[in-house]
């Protein structure tokens, strides 16, 4: 994600969604054992620090609570936390808030997650794992606006869509529906919101898993997804924060580059995070 502003809204809004839980398996034994090498780098030896947000939302946290490996980021941070060697009962859950996870600095973790689009301003301060997760941008509208009803890009062409500046879905707004009418840039997602909220635009372009809780908590009354568009070429994609220059970078990017190549991360995916797509239309 590449901004915290509607994330932050969302939390008193935010809805429980019916899924079937699954737990994540711990590894076998923890970095306590091993050399003092392998504990190198950690904030405390023996332990996995992992961040995540003041408040952590469904679905990628269930019921803000990430011990219970409930919700895809839960389960990922336990999955790389046995690629790594530590057992589940030894990894510790701090919290922080976004930005100041992304601010220069020391930090009180070893890994953050909370939906961190990776991008080359924040590599100044921080570093990031290899991508466990590339969202998709969708578009939002209000039920009975001009977008009700649209059901391909063609349709979208003669509407003012808004997008947050400098971000991921209004690079794909661009060049994925290039609408007749020059977007609409605002300087976060909230004030993009509150301009479709006003009628001033039509719709909006968010991520896709924004999109899916702004509709169902519900932070926009009254809207639905019109549509999930094409890529664009433009990745949106997620990675793991780790202090600038941090030791473990190459370890823990190695820990997700197996999880990709072993199906782990798309067994994740489609355990928490198929509901974000269920009956959306794939705008073409």
């Amino acid at each position: 994600m590449t901004r915290p502003i509607l994330r932050t809204a969302l939390a008193a809004t935010a809805a429980a969604l019916a899924l079937v839980l699954a737990g994540c398996a711990g590894g076998t034994g923890g970095t306590a054992s091993g050399s003092a090498d392998a504990d190198a780098g950690y904030i405390t030896p023996g332990k996995l620090t992992v961040a995540t947000g003041e408040t952590a939302y469904e679905p990628y946290v269930y019921d803000d609570d990430p011990a219970s490996g409930k919700g895809f980021e839960a389960a990922v941070a336990y999955a790389v936390a046995e690629q790594l060697g530590f057992a589940k009962e030894d990894v510790v859950w701090v919290r922080t808030s976004f930005e100041s996870a992304i601010a220069p600095g020391p930090k009180n973790f070893d890994i953050n997650i909370q939906q961190y689009t990776i991008t080359d301003e924040r590599k100044q301060a921080v570093d990031f794992s290899t991508p466990y997760y590339e969202a998709s941008q969708s578009v939002v509208a209000l039920k009975g606006g001009k977008a009700q009803g649209i059901t391909d890009i063609a349709g979208l062409k003669a509407l003012a869509i808004g997008a947050m500046t400098g971000s991921t879905s209004a690079a794909t707004l661009e060049k994925a529906i290039a609408p007749a009418t020059a977007p609409s840039l605002y300087n976060s997602n909230e004030d993009a919101v509150a301009a479709l909220k006003a009628g001033q635009i039509d719709a909006i372009v968010l991520d896709t898993p924004t999109a899916y809780v702004a509709v169902n908590a519900p932070y926009i009354e009254n809207s639905f997804v019109v549509g999930e568009l094409p890529a664009a070429g433009i990745p949106d994609q997620w990675g793991l924060l780790l202090a600038k220059d941090s030791p473990l970078t190459a370890k823990v990017s190695a820990a997700v580059d197996t999880l990709r190549e072993n199906g782990t991360l798309d067994e994740l995916k489609k355990t928490w995070l198929s509901v974000l797509t269920e009956g959306v239309p794939q705008l073409q």
